[in-house]
């Protein structure tokens, strides 16, 4: 058996303007406050003199390259990040960064925003843009249905608000 894997599709390089902040906040964090701290307790641990069973050592060492990875993976990415701050100029459509309302056949409404992949978040209900229920919607207007492929299967919704106004 072997371990090779198909390549993943890239993912889209657009971000909105608060997300590409959030990112160089949390770099900027990574790089001068918690890599510094952690480089200080692995030196302590170090100190402390038989690395071989030192949990101490052996923790902060993976902490250390948990920060490290991720700082590799911000400084690359945050160059590529094209950033979307606008509205598109039909404010009538589904487009990145938009907020839509959409309603499915059981009668769920589910209050949505189209973000990029790197700001997902599901609690605020931020969809990536490369996600199939965000393509499905793409374009589609107040009163449009679409059909989504989603994991359990088809699901048809229909659009009910569309709004590109900023919220907290």
């Amino acid at each position: 058996m072997t371990r090779w894997r198909a390549a993943q599709a890239a993912s889209t390089a657009i971000i909105t303007a608060a997300g590409q902040a959030r990112l160089k906040a949390e770099l900027d964090e990574l790089w001068r406050v918690r890599r510094p701290e952690v480089v200080k307790a692995l030196a302590a641990a170090a100190a402390e003199g038989d690395r071989s069973e030192n949990a101490e050592y052996t923790y902060r060492k993976k902490q250390l390259g948990e920060i490290d990875r991720r700082v590799r993976y911000l400084s690359k990415r945050l160059p590529e990040l094209k950033v979307a701050d606008a509205a598109p100029s039909d404010c009538g459509a589904i487009f990145f960064g938009a907020w839509f309302a959409i309603e499915d056949e059981d009668g769920r409404v589910q209050r949505l925003r189209i973000v990029g992949p790197d700001e997902t978040d599901a609690k605020l209900g931020w969809i990536s843009i490369d996600s199939p229920l965000a393509r499905a919607a793409l374009k589609k207007r107040i009163d449009d249905q679409f059909d989504a492929p989603l994991p359990a299967g088809n699901k048809r919704f229909v659009v009910i608000d569309i709004d590109y106004a900023p919220r907290i």
